[in-house]
């Protein structure tokens, strides 16, 4: 059987082709094959609209330049790149284009050499963009709150960018597998970083806190979005280092991401968060949460 021949044909593109999931290839030199030396983006897609694109290009933007790749394309080209998969996936799905929820991941590698671990100059990048469904939590789930376990944050020092090194994570999130649980909420030191795969947030006294933006955190988009939406309801919001004992304290613990958008956490370590059932400020969070997506389908970014 042909490499990736099991793969559904979802659309992709790969260095300036469009094709579908199975016969898109890519060099085994390519260093983010062998040194994990590339940067990703995960955008999610309501009713075609891509969600906070102009803010998930900064943040690809930044992770570029940390790893020192040059960026392949404008913000206006990566936009047709993520428009025509998002149309294309439309266009081949039953569904009713104004229903899909999907991403679209973006992936960009210093490009192919001989392996050597220096950043070798010159190198044409990798290009690599595909979409597929997105997998929202359960109407139970988000009724019901989801189960958390703790871990020391054994990743390394450079979590604000976003790169294909994943294995920290990888690890991470099996620890919550094996135990059953949601996700893995990590601490450095003694202080919340973050989970696998996620943003983490405690709600105390009806503040919405998070840790800082620094080097030990990926800002993940919903950073800016739930300051915009506490703002909007009259939620306060501080940005600090917590501590664990505060963390399992909690009056409610939630998680942010592009696929979870916001979701309670009801037990951590097998104990209940609050009274374990999702809270009032959840509850505001998630309904500002729906408003900015149906208002970012009113309008398209201006490129």
């Amino acid at each position: 059987m042909a490499p990736g021949a099991d793969l559904p044909p979802l659309p992709c593109y790969l260095n300036g082709d469009y094709t579908v999931l199975p016969e898109a290839r890519v060099s085994v030199m390519d260093r983010g094959f062998l040194l994990g030396d590339g940067v990703y983006e995960v955008i999610p897609v309501y009713g075609s609209c891509l969600f906070r694109f102009e803010q998930h290009m900064a943040r690809l933007e930044r992770s570029l330049a940390e790893l020192r790749i040059p960026n392949p394309h404008t913000r206006a080209q990566w936009y047709a790149i993520a428009e025509r998969l998002v149309q294309t996936y439309a266009r081949d799905s039953s569904a009713d284009p104004e229903k899909i929820e999907q991403m679209v991941y973006l992936q960009v590698t210093r490009g192919v050499a001989l392996r050597e671990h220096a950043m070798l100059p010159g190198l044409t990048p990798t290009v690599f963009a595909m979409t597929n469904a997105m997998k929202p939590p359960s109407e139970q789930q988000r009724r019901e709150g989801v189960a958390c376990v703790t871990a020391e944050d054994f990743r390394w020092q450079k979590a604000h960018i976003k790169t294909t090194s994943l294995l920290g994570g990888v690890l991470a999130r099996q620890i919550s597998v094996g135990a059953g649980a949601a996700e893995t909420i990590l601490f450095r030191d003694g202080y919340l970083s973050e989970a696998a795969a996620s943003n983490v947030w405690i709600v105390q006294g009806g503040v919405l806190q998070g840790p800082p933006r620094d080097h030990l955190v990926l800002e993940g988009i919903r950073y800016g979005l739930l300051q915009e939406i506490c703002a909007l309801q009259g939620i306060p919001f501080e940005l600090r280092r917590i501590s664990r004992a505060e963390v399992l304290g909690a009056d409610e613990v939630l998680l942010s991401s592009a696929t979870k958008e916001v979701l309670p956490v009801t037990r951590i370590d097998g104990q209940p968060v609050g009274d374990g059932r999702p809270g009032t400020v959840y509850d505001l969070l998630y309904a500002g949460y729906q408003a900015a997506k149906l208002q970012a389908r009113l309008r398209r970014p201006t490129l």
